[in-house]
């Protein structure tokens, strides 16, 4: 018998993303943020624009690397938000060979609540 697929979807912008397994249980959702230059110890005076970007970078490539050890655990993966996070995401997984045989789909949405969040995600999945 074949085990049933994982699915899950991740609602994410550039600072955080919401994570929601999906099952035939309420889903169980679960956060991920980046880490902000304001937890920093650097001010304006002694750091330059340059530095900030190589921060800001390093940053952003730590919490795609964070959704993409989570995302390893699962066969079809649905990101969803409103910014181009979840085209950046999709396209560093695409080019790592670790993800060749997991399904991802991107979905342009708007701001949501967790309930049209975990709405979004099963809507998404009950079509397969």
């Amino acid at each position: 018998m074949n085990q049933p697929l994982k699915r899950v979807g991740i609602w994410m912008d550039h600072s955080s993303a919401h994570i929601m397994e999906y099952t035939s249980v309420p889903v169980e959702s679960k956060i991920i943020t980046a880490k902000s230059l304001r937890n920093g110890h650097m001010n304006s005076e002694d750091t330059s624009e340059n530095k900030k970007h190589n921060i800001e970078q390093h940053q952003l490539s730590e919490y795609y690397k964070e959704l993409g050890e989570t995302i390893k655990n699962f066969d079809e993966v649905l990101l969803f938000g409103p910014t181009d996070a979840k085209i950046e995401l999709f396209n560093l997984l695409r080019a790592d060979r670790h993800f060749e045989k997991i399904k991802i789909d991107t979905k342009q949405s708007d701001k949501m609540t967790d309930n049209q969040q975990q709405a979004f995600v099963s809507e998404y999945f009950a079509r397969f």
